[in-house]
């Protein structure tokens, strides 16, 4: 495969899925787009799904950059989606590119209140390649695949991370028994010098 590529190859048959997030007609739209078994496109195997070494997924997350925005919540996800899409726009990210990450951001807090039971600590930072949101609470995730799965559609869970998965370029996850802490991150769109 080419760098750049849109494509990767999934569980040693030809079949190929979306390297990159190409969703991006407002979030929402993904949200509520219907798959049929015409149109989906096969998981790949739950081996394959984990992206790197399983070492490498258990070690902890490097600290937040100094100077991170730090807001925490417990119901008010409207509060949430206004501070994310200020920091997005702020940093740079297209119209659309903030709403998706608006949605990832909100879909996780939502999780925090619906299933931790416990508050939610928001950080945001940004530098000239990448704007990264980090939600961490006192919940548990036991399923190391969750959100790396497309769920079928009679579930009646696990759409959430997937779309999450769908619409950042990468999204980080660590989660034991003193908690969870899932990393969204979006690229900026880099600005090129005047010839």
């Amino acid at each position: 495969m080419r760098a750049g590529s849109d494509l990767r190859p999934a569980c040693g048959n030809a079949t190929q899925v979306p390297a990159r997030r190409p969703f991006s007609v407002y979030g929402v739209s993904l949200l509520l787009m219907a798959w049929d078994a015409k149109t989906a496109q096969p998981v790949p195997a739950a081996s394959e799904a984990l992206v790197g070494p399983p070492a490498a997924r258990r070690r902890p997350l490097p600290p937040p950059a100094p100077g991170a925005m730090s807001y925490q919540y417990t119901t008010d996800l409207a509060a949430v989606r206004a501070v994310v899409y200020r920091y997005a726009t702020k940093a740079g990210l297209p119209e659309s590119r903030a709403i998706d990450l608006v949605l990832a951001v909100s879909e996780v807090a939502a999780n925090t209140v619906r299933h931790a039971k416990s508050p939610g600590s928001l950080k945001i930072w940004y530098d000239t390649e990448e704007i990264v949101c980090q939600i961490q609470d006192e919940g548990t995730i036991t399923d190391p695949l969750a959100g790396r799965r497309q769920p079928s559609l009679e579930a009646m869970g696990g759409h959430g991370l997937w779309i999450v998965n769908q619409v950042c370029d990468e999204v980080e996850m660590r989660s034991d028994e003193t908690g969870t802490t899932i990393r969204l991150h979006m690229d900026l769109p880099q600005v090129r010098p005047s010839p």
